[in-house]
């Protein structure tokens, strides 16, 4: 109604304006003669209302639409590029009906929208995503490309705003409900990329900032192709270029998307791991980008991994008991312990340690948030422990090398030698395999073997392997210091003893390659400590 009453109030003024200076209503008739060819009954079309009208109007729908023709498509963009406001609102006006195309009223009426051909609608939208943003740029006296939430904060105060700034919100409305609606990936893809351009305007609709967030953490955790990739660009253009405001809930949407992700079976393809591996990649990306705002929510994250972990631990039941009968009754049975287990030994844990190991070690650097290091190195000991198994070889070697990560990038030492040597230890890995070759392992497919599988060559290669390969990266890493020479002393008694009791000669020539390394190292560290 408000709308309504200020254009037939603009109708009067330009009614005035041609009696009291008719010259500048000449002047304007001759340069920008779709200014005075003012509709108010258009002006509805560019507001967005969240309410329902009270009353349907009972009046009868127009028997005739008329349609949308290429010749009118093509003056609108001509006088748009010009700078022409009218020509403006009518090509945003058709962009708005291509968006809500084939959509129907509600009832039983004529359609709500002007008929347009395929062809048509697809100038409309092609040219208003490619262009629209530069022209209201170039309309509201905004700088050419970027910007921050400040520079829109004061734009907002300007009158070429105040006329014209609902423009630009009848764009972003339209985009949007453009990308929730489309099936088509690619076309989705491009107006995403596209819109991309006008992201930091949505400092000035904050509902409409929360609805692209929502809609852009749905198509980056399950788009498809390039999608994926650039709705993140978008989150990450909104999260510096908007603010804090935007990043604390962008931090918890994304990391909420990337938890639903990664639940999954026990085994996992390698098409599924490359995309986890990439969705993860993106949200230490956001986190890394303000490591302050950061921190608060990676201590609650972590924190709930914790709490998670010692839910595990405590199911096990009492330690020590006075009442033997008392103790026995308490002991949980098999299966509730292998329940526990599962939530500790579980994808979506296992990814979300993984993910927190590369945010840790992505802000390293960074005073504040180097404390969160203990606590994770905490939590990844206390998995790769929690059930000394030969099945569950994997979890542990997954575990060494996230350890080893942080234990790098911190320049902190973490005793990870003695999650390995104690592998050396078990009898699936001294002795001869007496489940035949078996099929090839892959260490990062799996997070469970099954009892055959523990007993065949295969499995023994590849733990074997992977202690050596991971042993050796953990004392390269202290190679030079001082204490090497004592870091050193019981790995080198156990990878000798391992060497005296294994038989096959494959293991042993590697364990030797090993040994003669350390040993060197360990000459040379004598010579420069005497």
């Amino acid at each position: 109604g408000s709308s309504k009453k200020k254009a037939k109030q603009h109708v009067d003024q330009l009614k005035r304006l041609q009696e009291k200076d008719p010259e500048f209503f000449k002047y304007l008739e001759e340069c920008d003669k779709e200014l005075l060819e003012f509709n108010d009954d258009d002006i509805a079309d560019d507001q967005e209302s969240d309410e329902e009208p009270k009353s349907v109007p009972k009046e009868e729908p127009k028997e005739s639409v008329k349609p949308i023709t290429m010749e009118m498509v093509d003056s609108w963009c001509k006088g748009a590029e010009d700078g022409k406001i009218g020509s403006i609102r009518s090509i945003l006006q058709a962009f708005r009906r291509a968006c809500h195309y084939g959509e129907d009223s509600g009832d039983n009426s004529a359609p709500k929208f002007s008929v347009m051909s395929g062809s048509v609608l697809d100038k409309v939208m092609h040219y208003v995503l490619k262009n629209m943003d530069s022209i209201l740029r170039q309309l509201l006296g905004a700088p050419s490309s970027g910007g921050k939430k400040e520079k829109i904060s004061e734009l907002m105060m300007t009158n070429s705003w105040k006329r014209n700034g609902n423009l630009m919100r009848v764009y972003l409305v339209n985009a949007l409900h453009m990308i929730t609606e489309m099936t088509d990936d690619q076309m989705i893809a491009f107006t995403i990329l596209r819109v991309r351009a006008s992201a930091v305007f949505l400092a000035a609709f904050p509902s409409l900032l929360r609805k692209y967030v929502k809609t852009l953490l749905y198509t980056w955790a399950r788009g498809r192709g390039a999608m994926p990739f650039i709705s993140f660009l978008f989150l990450r253009d909104l999260c510096v270029q908007v603010g804090p405001d935007c990043l604390d809930t962008c931090l918890k949407g994304i990391y909420k998307a990337y938890l639903v992700n990664c639940k999954l079976s026990k085994s996992i393809s390698g098409s599924k791991l490359q995309h986890i591996q990439f969705l993860g990649n993106c949200v230490k990306e956001l986190y890394i980008l303000d490591p302050q705002s950061a921190y608060q929510h990676a201590f609650v994250f972590i924190r709930q991994l914790a709490v998670i972990l010692r839910g595990a631990l405590t199911e096990r039941g009492p330690k020590t008991s006075k009442d033997k009968k008392q103790k026995e009754r308490n002991k949980p049975t098999n299966k509730q312990l292998e329940k526990s287990y599962q939530k500790v030994y579980d994808w979506q844990f296992i990814f979300c340690l993984e993910l927190w190991t590369g945010v840790v070690c992505g802000c390293s650097s960074e005073e504040n948030f180097r404390p969160l290091a203990y606590p994770l190195t905490q939590i990844i000991h206390g998995v790769a422990c929690l059930v000394p198994s030969a099945r569950y070889f994997p979890v542990r070697i997954r575990c060494v090398k996230m350890l080893n990560c942080i234990a790098e990038a911190t320049g902190t030492f973490i005793p990870v030698s003695s999650l390995l040597l104690d592998m050396l230890e078990m009898k699936e890995l001294r002795g001869r395999p007496d489940g035949g070759v078996g099929k090839a392992v892959n260490m990062f497919n799996v997070k469970q073997v099954d009892k055959k599988m523990v007993k065949t060559r295969a499995f023994q290669e590849a733990c074997i392997y992977s202690v050596v390969d991971e042993l050796a990266k953990h004392l390269a890493q202290w190679s030079y210091s001082v204490a090497f020479i004592e870091m050193s002393f019981l790995p080198l008694v156990q990878l000798r003893n391992f060497c005296k009791t294994i038989k096959a000669d494959r293991f042993r020539k590697e364990m030797k390659d090993l040994i003669h390394q350390v040993e060197a190292n360990v000459e040379f560290m004598s010579a420069k400590r005497a």
